[in-house]
């Protein structure tokens, strides 16, 4: 890795955690700069999850606040969130590289359209939901949320949103609740994921190094920023750029 390529992947990085911090849907910038810069794409994946995860993570230390959840819904989340994980991203690791190309540009579909209209699916999926979860809505969103683990232990992208649906059909009204939950699990799912790919050996050291430094640096600053910077700009953008990897990559693997 030459000092052009550590500087691409120090600030695509840190777009990737800025865009997390302010909107989420940083992946759809670093995940593809790691595949340009000859990464291949079943490393670059976890590469990118491993960056990500460590900026995210660290920008995120306004949500170690007290969750105001219950151990009945918070402990069978969480439990489905490590199998889910782990299972996802035993799955990479198993997938044929050629394989992952050809699945890869529906992936990027089905996450960009999932980012692009968030807003009307969490709504229209909490509406007359009631306040109080039953254990049958518990269970629902517990095998729900396997599901979500399975998919973002394998690929990751519009996770977050995943979650934040399921935490609206659970019956959460609570934006700010929700979102520290969305953290947690997604820290969860990610975090099991990376030291399932650590002990693969499927991550690029040098790249994650650097990727990560930049993640950390972009989190930590737009943390600041925000509030300041209209979230429908950063959304724009993300479902732009996503949009761009998408067709890219349906090129790329159906030429």
């Amino acid at each position: 890795m030459n000092l052009h390529t550590a500087i691409f992947l120090f600030f695509a990085g840190a777009l990737g955690g800025a865009i997390n911090a302010v909107a989420g849907g940083g992946s759809f910038v670093s995940f593809p700069a790691l595949l340009f810069t000859g990464v291949p794409a079943i490393p670059a994946n976890a590469t990118n999850t491993l960056a990500l995860w460590v900026g995210t993570t660290a920008s995120g230390g306004a949500y170690r606040e007290k969750l105001n959840i219950g151990r009945r819904v918070m402990i069978p989340l969480v439990i489905t969130s490590v199998i889910g994980g782990l299972a996802g991203a035993f799955l990479l690791i198993k997938t044929p590289a050629q394989t992952f190309l050809y699945v890869l540009p529906w992936l990027l579909l089905g996450a960009t359209l999932l980012f692009a209209f968030s807003k009307h699916l969490t709504g229209r999926i909490s509406a007359g939901i009631t306040r109080e979860a039953s254990n049958k809505a518990v269970t629902v969103a517990s095998i729900y949320e396997l599901f979500v683990a399975v998919y973002g232990g394998y690929f990751g992208g519009g996770v977050g949103i995943m979650n934040l649906a399921m935490l609206a059909a659970l019956g959460m009204t609570d934006i700010h609740a929700m979102n520290k939950l969305k953290v947690v699990l997604g820290g969860v799912i990610n975090g099991v994921a990376t030291i399932a790919f650590i002990a693969a050996r499927t991550i690029v050291w040098p790249q994650a190094m650097v990727m990560t430094a930049g993640s950390i640096l972009g989190g930590y600053s737009s943390a600041h920023f925000s509030q300041k910077l209209p979230q429908a700009w950063v959304k724009a953008f993300v479902i732009l750029v996503g949009t761009a990897m998408t067709i890219y990559f349906f090129f790329l693997a159906y030429r």
